[in-house]
C-alpha cells in the first residue's frame, strides 16, 4: 500500500475511532487513558506517514522532471520530418503548414551583390519590380522553424565538407546557402571558387572556400544521379545514348569524404530529356527500350541507396535528399509562363509527385539514415517566386527555376535548423517572431 493510500486510511480509521471511543465519554478511567495512548499513537502513524508521502513525492520529482523536462525540450525541437531505416518521423512534420508574410529579416541577402548568383536567377537584377515574393516564409502548423543566425552556422560549419549534387534546381540551392552565408563574413574576399571558375550551368564541379572558417561548400552536376554511357553495340539506330541504371555517376567517389551531403534529381526524367534525345535504359550488358521512366527512375535509386549504405560513413556524413519540386507552366509545352504577384491559395495537383513518392518509398528501406526534404507540397503555392521573365534572356520565360533570394533559401533553413539540433550549438537564437 502506497503512503498516500496508508494516510487516507489512517484517517479513516482515527475518524471512527474517534466516533465509537470518544474523548471524554462517560466510561471508566481505564477507557480515558486507552483512548489517549491510542490517539497519540495514531497520531505519530499519520505524522510518520504523512512525512513518508512526502519523501516519496520528493523523490519522485526529482527523478521525474529532468525526463519530463528532457521531454519537452526534445519535442520543441523536433521540428523535421525524418525518413529514417524503419520509416519512423519526427514528432512535427516541418512539411505541413503554410506560407507567412514577414515584416523584417527578409530578404536574407541582395543576389547583386553576392558573386556566386547566376544572373539568370537574380530576379530584381533583371528588372522585376514588386519585392512581394521576397517577404514570405514557411510557417508549420505544430511547430517553428527558427529564423537563420549567420554567424551560428558559420561556426557550425567550420572546418566541415558540405556537399550538393544534383540538376540546375540543386545548384540554385547550392548559391542560396553561399549567399545567405556570405553575409556573415566580414572580408568578403575571403570566399572564392577554389578553382577561379565562373559559376555555368555547364560545368560538372564548382566550390566555394570560406577561408576564415575552414570549409568549403561544392556542387556537382549529376542530372541523373547514375551514370550515362554512349551507344551500346547493335543497338538499334534511334538509341543513341543510355543511362546505366545500375552504375552511380563516375563522379560518385568525389562525394564521399563529405560531412553534410545533399541530393537531387528528377527535372531530366523526362522525354524531352531522354527518349527524344535518343536515350534509353540499360542494366548491365541488357538494352531496356521498353522500361519507362518511373520504372528506370526506381532502379536508378535503388543504385543510389546501395551506394549510400556501401560507401558512406553513418557516423560522419549527414545524408540529405530533396523531393521533387513542381514547376508553374501554364501549359503542357512549357512555353506560357505566367508568375503571379502572391503565392497561390490552391496547388492544383502540384502537391503529387511520383519522383517524390519513389523517393520517399526507397529511403525507408536504407540503412543509413537520411533525411527526406520534402519540398514538394510547400514549394507547390510559390507560384509568385519563379524566375519568369526576369531572367538573364528575355527572351525566354522560366516557370522551373526560382529567383534568387527566395524558395531554395527557405530549403537551406529548414536543413540548417536540424544540422544546429543534431550538433547541439548553443550560439542558436532562436527567435520565433514574425
Amino acid at each position: 500500500m502506497s503512503a498516500l493510500n496508508r494516510s487516507i486510511s489512517l484517517n479513516k480509521t482515527t475518524s471512527f475511532n474517534r466516533r465509537t471511543i470518544g474523548i471524554g465519554s462517560p466510561k471508566g478511567n481505564n477507557h480515558n487513558r486507552f483512548g489517549c495512548v491510542s490517539l497519540r499513537f495514531q497520531v505519530l502513524v499519520i505524522t510518520c506517514s504523512v512525512i513518508s508521502f512526502f519523501v516519496a513525492v520528493g523523490g519522485g520529482y526529482m527523478y521525474v522532471l529532468p525526463s519530463l523536462s528532457l521531454t519537452f525540450f526534445h519535442s520543441q525541437v523536433g521540428l523535421f520530418s525524418d525518413h529514417n531505416n524503419n520509416g519512423s518521423e519526427g514528432k512535427c512534420d516541418v512539411y505541413d503548414g503554410s506560407w507567412v508574410q514577414v515584416q523584417q529579416g527578409y530578404p536574407l541577402y541582395n543576389a547583386t551583390e553576392c558573386p556566386f548568383v547566376e544572373q539568370g536567377f537574380d530576379c530584381l537584377g533583371n528588372g522585376r519590380s514588386d519585392r512581394d515574393y521576397l517577404s514570405w516564409r514557411w510557417k508549420p502548423k505544430s511547430c517553428e522553424i527558427p529564423r537563420f543566425d549567420v554567424r551560428g552556422v558559420l561556426e557550425m560549419l567550420r572546418s566541415k565538407r558540405v556537399v550538393f549534387v544534383g540538376d540546375s534546381m540543386s545548384r540554385t540551392q547550392w548559391e542560396s546557402l553561399i549567399c545567405m552565408l556570405m553575409a556573415g563574413v566580414e572580408d568578403k574576399r575571403s570566399v572564392y571558387e577554389v578553382n577561379n571558375n565562373q559559376i555555368t550551368k555547364k560545368i560538372r564541379f564548382l566550390g566555394v572556400r570560406f577561408s576564415a572558417f575552414n570549409f568549403t561548400i561544392e556542387f556537382f552536376r549529376s542530372v541523373f544521379l547514375v551514370q550515362q554511357g554512349g551507344m551500346p553495340k547493335h543497338a538499334p539506330k534511334r538509341v543513341k545514348s543510355t543511362l546505366l541504371l545500375d552504375q552511380l555517376d563516375d563522379i560518385s567517389d568525389q562525394w564521399i569524404d563529405s560531412d553534410i551531403l545533399i541530393f537531387n534529381t528528377g527535372h531530366w526524367w523526362v522525354p524531352s530529356k531522354l527518349f527524344d534525345m535518343g536515350c534509353y535504359f540499360q542494366v548491365g550488358r541488357s538494352l531496356k527500350l521498353g522500361m519507362s521512366i518511373p520504372a528506370a527512375f526506381r532502379v536508378a535509386l535503388k543504385t543510389w541507396a546501395s551506394w549510400v549504405e556501401r560507401e558512406i560513413n553513418k557516423n560522419r556524413t549527414r545524408i540529405f535528399f530533396r523531393t521533387f519540386e513542381p514547376s508553374h507552366w501554364s501549359d503542357l509545352t512549357r512555353r506560357i509562363c505566367n508568375v503571379t504577384q502572391y503565392p497561390t491559395l490552391e496547388t492544383n495537383g502540384r502537391e503529387q509527385s511520383l519522383f517524390s513518392d519513389t523517393v520517399l518509398e526507397v529511403v525507408k528501406n536504407v540503412t543509413v539514415p537520411i533525411n527526406v526534404l520534402h519540398v514538394t507540397s510547400m514549394s507547390a503555392f510559390r507560384s509568385d517566386a519563379h524566375v519568369g521573365n526576369w531572367s538573364d534572356n528575355l527572351s525566354i520565360q522560366d516557370c522551373s527555376h526560382w529567383c534568387l533570394p527566395g524558395v531554395p533559401d527557405m530549403w537551406n533553413e529548414i536543413i540548417l535548423s536540424q544540422l544546429f539540433t543534431e550538433y547541439e550549438i548553443p550560439s542558436l537564437q532562436m527567435d520565433h517572431s514574425d
